[in-house]
């Protein structure tokens, strides 16, 4: 595979983004046997697309949405950036139209303030909102393939996520206008990738896909629950985090609620993934920790490689214990690091940690 170590992905502000420990990861795996990988919770895709450029042949896959239009684009896009050129173009010149995206989440700069009369804050200012409106409603009639119709979609997502006014999540908004919000939001052709693999996108839950997968190496890095014990467990579901990344890619107007007017399906008593599971089961063991156990003994990979934050339900050492007798723990790497903007949330100070504690991220790699 490749030796190049000049990689650059693309992504929006995310909680569990990989981009620092990018380079580690390539470094555990470049020595292996490994031709085809396959990314179990593939989030913004910046694995799979490193791993693409690195010459991999990757299986991506995440249950939410908007993983999978990304994955069209970045996977199996087979177009050169010029042919979507005058496709953006087209997109970026359409008048502003004021219509649902604008109504529940576009928002009148008042004196900096981004509280609206009725008492709730937005995303986005209206100038931005009109503008997807009027993108969103012409993506669809383009009647596009899949991968083309990805490229528009990730192109219209990384351009709101630089003109939005949130901390990097979207369960609240700012309550001042970030500056970046009053920016006119302009598409780009994505960095697009060569494909010089046969690459494969999914949108299932991990165990109904898991045990009918063949590769060399499976990669997770599922969305654990945070290891606060206080922390409200709506907080941690990345369904909530970004829900207006769904509703972008569904267009399908959902019925709304609370203040940041969140989809219905994210609501707290709505069931997330069992890796977010805040719970412990009948056996004293967490329920996360239950659940990767079983994903491994499913998983047909001869090599795995497990992504685990410090910050989150399991510790590291009941993390070792499960993969030990899962197979043969061939590496653990350990990475000090800041955490990302999502450090300065303060929902409450009875349980946000300490900001300045360390956080570690840890890669377990295992050989079955």
């Amino acid at each position: 595979m490749s030796e190049n170590t000049a990689i650059e992905t693309q992504g929006v502000k995310y909680a569990g983004s990989k981009l620092k420990i990018l380079p580690h990861i390539l470094k555990l795996i470049r020595p292996l046997p490994v031709n085809r990988v396959f990314d179990g919770f593939s989030g913004t895709t910046r694995v799979a697309q490193a791993l693409a450029q690195q010459g991999y042949e990757v299986i991506a896959n995440d249950i939410a949405v908007w993983p999978y239009w990304f994955g069209q684009c970045y996977l199996m896009n087979t177009r050169p950036a010029a042919y979507y050129e005058p496709l953006i173009r087209r997109l970026n010149t359409l008048p502003g139209k004021s219509g649902w995206f604008t109504q529940h989440y576009g928002g009148e700069d008042r004196n900096g303030a981004a509280v609206q009369p009725d008492g709730t804050k937005r995303p986005w200012l209206k100038h931005n909102t009109r503008k997807l409106d009027a993108i969103r409603k012409e993506i669809d009639a383009l009647w596009l393939p899949k991968a083309e119709k990805g490229v528009l979609l990730t192109s219209l997502i990384l351009a709101l996520d630089r003109v939005d006014s949130t901390l990097g999540h979207q369960a609240s908004y700012l309550r001042e206008w970030a500056p970046r919000a009053r920016k006119t939001m302009l598409l780009e052709v994505p960095r697009l990738i060569p494909r010089t693999a046969r690459h494969r996108v999914f949108r299932k839950d991990i165990f109904d896909l898991a045990g009918g997968v063949e590769a060399d190496l499976a990669y997770y890095d599922p969305p654990y629950g945070s290891n606060n014990e206080k922390m409200p467990p709506s907080r941690v579901r990345y369904a909530s985090y970004y829900h207006l990344w769904t509703t972008v890619c569904l267009n399908d107007r959902p019925r709304l609620f609370g203040k940041a007017h969140r989809r219905a399906d994210t609501g707290d008593l709505v069931a997330g993934s069992v890796f977010e599971s805040y719970q412990r089961g009948r056996s004293g063991r967490f329920v996360a920790v239950e659940a990767l156990e079983r994903l491994i003994r499913q998983t047909r990979s001869r090599f795995i490689l497990l992504s685990y934050s410090s910050g989150g339900r399991a510790t590291a050492e009941e993390l070792m214990a499960v993969l030990d007798s899962r197979g043969s723990i061939a590496k653990v790497v350990q990475v000090d690091y800041q955490r990302n903007v999502m450090a300065a949330m303060r929902w409450t100070h009875d349980w946000v940690r300490d900001s300045d504690a360390p956080h570690r991220e840890f890669l377990f790699l295992l050989e079955q």
